[in-house]
């Protein structure tokens, strides 16, 4: 594998992320300055991008693994914090059970090829989901790359799997619940604050920018609460050729905008130059 795929040198900085073509050339010093520090990734496309090679699918998600070392060297090269992608929902389960299980054993062989490469590169791996459907052999997979991977302190890459946003949402919600019950906590303390502690990524900062590849226009079910105020940019783009320069383009879509968070455009522009 090149080294531009290792995580490694090779990767452009972020002041060669704008063009001409992309944003005006005053603007490049914002996008240095306006990387965001949680993305956020559907990769929808593996499928139809092998079907239009007139191959099998399980051929596409092969091909988007490629793409998921691409983004995360990318991601990891900018110091971009955090990087969650969008591996499996709970939805998928109601796929052919033929590509389901070639799914499951491709997560299974990629986590163990690709741990050594994250824990040198110091990329912290952070399985969010519901993985008690998995296999035990998968289970023990997903824990050994954790715990090999849980003091480096460079990159976080989330990785959804059996995960939904209302599953989450949920599941934090009933933990509370039952600290409520056994008297551990009040009723008035169950607060967004609360809930927010029991979400998957409770201890990493909310999502800025949400990518979707693939041409569709939704979110999915993904991290519901925790993109509450992300920005949102669609690519009709196919996973598989999701490159760096995409990455890149969607990074200065990110850093073109005016975040309000409830302001006004005046306010945004008073705080700024203070």
């Amino acid at each position: 594998m090149s080294s531009t795929n290792d995580y490694g040198p090779g990767v452009a900085t972020s002041s060669e992320l704008v063009t001409s073509e992309v944003l005006p050339g005053q603007l490049s010093d914002i996008v240095r300055q306006s990387l965001p520090k949680h993305v956020a990734i559907i990769m929808d496309g593996n499928g139809r991008w092998a079907q239009n090679k007139s191959m099998p699918r399980v051929v596409g998600h092969k091909a988007g693994v490629k793409a998921v070392r691409r983004i995360v060297s990318a991601a990891s090269q900018l110091g971009i914090a955090s990087l969650t992608l969008f591996a499996f929902s709970s939805e998928n389960w109601r796929r052919p059970d033929k590509e389901v299980n070639l799914l499951m054993e491709l997560f299974f062989s990629v986590l163990q090829r690709e741990i050594k490469r994250l824990d040198k590169n110091q990329v912290k791996l952070n399985i969010i989901g519901d993985i008690s459907r998995f296999s035990a052999r998968l289970q023990a997979q997903i824990a050994q790359a954790q715990d090999k991977t849980k003091d480096n302190t460079g990159l976080v890459l989330n990785v959804a799997a059996n995960y939904g946003g209302r599953w989450d949402i949920m599941q934090a919600a009933q933990k509370l619940a039952e600290k409520v019950e056994s008297g551990e906590i009040s009723s008035s303390q169950m607060t967004e604050e609360a809930l927010n502690q029991h979400l998957c990524m409770q201890n990493q900062s909310e999502v800025d920018l949400m990518i979707r590849t693939g041409g569709d226009y939704r979110i999915s079910n993904f991290i519901l609460w925790q993109a509450a105020y992300a920005e949102l940019v669609f690519t009709e783009t196919l996973w598989p050729d999701f490159d760096e320069n995409a990455f890149h383009h969607a990074l200065a879509t990110f850093a073109s905008r005016q975040r309000r968070f409830g302001l006004t455009g005046s306010q945004i522009e008073e705080i700024r130059a203070l």
